[in-house]
């Protein structure tokens, strides 16, 4: 999971992480879906682009979909370790880890 290259190199292969779960927005089901990126992304391409766009940008070949995507990976992963810190230092941090490992290990 915090493989240095990780969240760029899945970014750049159309894959986004999300509080929601794992998306690949090579996949066509992705086309049509006008939503933001991600709605409860903290990345500002988060709500400035669309799913659609994004796939479209990647099956383009255009290098701004690679981009968009890694920015987006390495704020989900910034924002993911910022909250488990907060909860460690809580002293919550298993109640934490049991309530989110579902939503962000799921396949969208």
């Amino acid at each position: 999971m915090f493989d240095c290259v990780m969240p760029t190199r899945n970014g750049r292969n159309g894959m986004i992480f999300t509080w929601q779960g794992v998306m690949n927005l090579r996949n066509k089901k992705w086309e049509d879906d006008f939503t933001e990126l991600d709605p409860l992304g903290t990345s500002y391409v988060d709500h400035a682009y669309t799913r659609a766009y994004a796939r479209h940008l990647i099956h383009a070949q255009e290098m701004l979909g690679l981009e968009i995507l890694s920015i987006h990976n390495l704020a989900f992963y910034l924002d993911l370790v910022t909250q488990a810190r907060q909860h460690i230092l809580a002293g919550d941090f298993r109640a934490w880890k049991a309530s989110v490992m579902p939503g962000i290990t799921n396949r969208m």
